[in-house]
């Protein structure tokens, strides 16, 4: 009997465990949005112990770590790495009720068959009987893809990337896993920042092989990349913004504010969203042309303590939820591409859940008839990765829209071991699906309702994306 983990982990009634057990549990995953870098990949990296594959680059786990009183040293700074795991197991029982202790244990369980709760005193046994495991050849960065029934992963990509390790990927034979990149293009519309920005378009200009000295250059020298990307695999853009902007802008202002940047002037908030509302314009055009899929990823504030950032950097566990609005720029942006009928496939991501039904009904205003699910609300992100916010999107999308098209899960993780998130997710859908059936609010047919699970887990993404 397993002491946390049961086979029924999470579902609570009788049909929710038929629809997880018969339908669910062995489908494939594809996780069309994620960070772990493609280098490891590539090089085929065997970890180093359990801290290295597990919490390097980990902000979900530095943030409770912090939270409970750990100094610095033992998260980001340069204690050995027993250490920092140790710290590590020592807040592990301090975080019931976060979805960290489910993850935590999903992982040790999934990957090294640990059925122990981590805490200071199993520290010691847990650490020792998975680094043993982290030495064998199947537990390298592609045997852990492997391992986990993953058949597509698409990482995040800097439009400057010279996708060198995808290339290595896609030539290596033994490994039938498709990775592949997704266009990140945030930089490119940077320009609040006037040095980093210069330094951007230098290292654009010497990707593409063109010179950048006016908007139009810039353009161009976009569009090359996007077509490298495209024929690397590219079949994403992903945009991380505060909200989508979409002001009134002419040629001309766009031209004169890209003049201003490229020249390491600073420009006016008011510039700033004109040029980004162009720039923004002109990319989703591209990926409609290319029939890629565009999502973007809106409200989160990031970089929020400063004295942690100058000395940590980005994504280091210093952002929270925004409240920006987002109606009225979202149904322009969107409206400003339909127009002239070159609105792509678009996932929208929220991560305030005061946003949810603003994104369910958002995209039902544009779903054409030409793609089933052609607009998507995107999978709880980030803040809402847990059983409340997955269910609360779930059912949001089920109440506005066709939950039955719903492209389903992402791991949107830095670490190898996030895998069991899709496991996760499918226990919290089954569990909700059962629960409507056991209340008579869907019929009692697990045909219907398991071949709906596994669209929603598998099919729906595999047709969307056509990878």
């Amino acid at each position: 009997m397993s002491v946390f983990i049961t086979s029924n982990f999470l579902l609570n009634n009788e049909a929710g465990r038929t629809l997880y057990h018969d339908y669910a549990e062995g489908v494939p995953i594809i996780d069309y949005h994620c960070h772990i870098p493609v280098e490891d990949i590539a090089r085929n990296t065997q970890f180093k112990n359990l801290t290295h594959v597990w919490l390097y680059g980990d902000h979900y786990k530095w943030r409770a770590m912090r939270t409970a009183g750990v100094d610095e040293k033992y998260i980001t700074g340069n204690a050995p790495d027993w250490e920092k795991f140790l710290e590590w197991a020592k807040v592990v029982p301090k975080t019931l009720g976060n979805p960290l202790y489910h993850w935590t244990h999903l992982e040790l369980l999934r990957y090294f068959d640990v059925d122990v709760l981590l805490n200071e005193e199993s520290a010691g046994r847990i650490w020792k009987h998975c680094n043993d495991l982290l030495a064998k050849p199947e537990f390298s960065a592609k045997g852990i893809i492997k391992k986990m029934n993953v058949r597509v992963v698409c990482t995040t990509d800097d439009p400057v990337d010279s996708l060198e390790y995808h290339k290595q990927i896609a030539e290596d034979e033994s490994f039938d896993v498709k990775v592949l990149p997704a266009f990140r293009p945030d930089k490119a519309l940077g320009i609040e920042d006037p040095a980093s920005y210069k330094e951007w378009l230098d290292k654009l200009s010497a990707s593409s092989g063109m010179a950048i000295h006016s908007y139009k250059d810039l353009l161009a020298a976009i569009k090359q990349r996007h077509d490298f990307f495209h024929e690397r695999g590219c079949r994403l853009s992903d945009h991380g913004m505060e909200t989508v902007c979409a002001d009134d802008y002419t040629e001309d202002e766009v031209n004169q504010i890209f003049s201003k940047a490229l020249a390491g002037k600073n420009t006016t908030e008011l510039e700033q969203r004109k040029f980004k509302s162009a720039l923004l314009y002109e990319m989703g055009k591209l990926d409609h042309s290319r029939g890629w899929v565009q999502q973007y990823h809106l409200g989160a504030i990031r970089n929020n303590n400063s004295r942690m950032f100058r000395t940590l950097g980005p994504d280091t566990g210093l952002d929270s939820m925004g409240d920006f609005p987002q109606a009225r720029s979202l149904a322009r942006f969107l409206d400003r591409l339909d127009s002239g009928n070159q609105l792509a496939k678009t996932i929208l991501y929220n991560v305030n859940p005061t946003d949810n039904a603003l994104f369910a009904t958002m995209i039902g205003n544009f779903q054409d008839g030409s793609v089933a699910g052609k607009m998507q609300f995107g999978s709880a992100w980030w803040f809402m990765d847990q059983k409340d916010g997955i269910e609360a999107q779930l059912r949001t999308l089920a109440n506005m829209g066709l939950l039955s098209h719903f492209v389903g899960m992402l791991t949107d993780s830095r670490s190898f071991l996030s895998y069991p998130r899709h496991e996760y997710f499918r226990r919290v859908l089954c569990n909700m699906l059962g629960a409507d059936i056991e209340k008579g609010l869907i019929p009692a047919d697990m045909e219907l309702v398991g071949s709906m699970i596994k669209d929603i887990c598998y099919n729906n993404a595999d047709k969307y994306f056509d990878f």
